[in-house]
């Protein structure tokens, strides 16, 4: 089974990229999805949801396909940042 969830509860006018504001203001909520449903694994999808939750400015196409550790409070969690489905969209080349 998987589970999904935003980083952002909300979408930034225009479809913009989330300000670090407005990451931050979510991410005690996305702490508590990921302490809650305690998943094997996490695959965060686009550059926004990896900047959050690993904490990382390095852009996604750097990260993407390199397994990371999501650690927070005793809970370690294994994480695959890759590209969001929209930009593939957009870029089926990269697919």
């Amino acid at each position: 089974s998987a589970y999904i969830t935003n980083t952002l509860f909300w979408r930034p006018p225009g479809n913009r990229k989330p300000t670090l504001l407005e990451s931050e203001l979510c991410l005690p909520f996305l702490e508590r999805h990921v302490e809650l449903v305690r998943p094997r694994v996490l695959v965060l999808l686009g550059g926004s949801s990896a900047a959050a939750l690993l904490g990382t400015t390095e852009g996604i196409t750097r990260l993407r396909g390199k397994w990371r550790t999501y650690a927070r409070d005793g809970l370690e969690v294994p994480v695959l940042p890759t590209y969001h489905p929209a930009y593939l969209l957009r870029q089926p080349g990269l697919k």
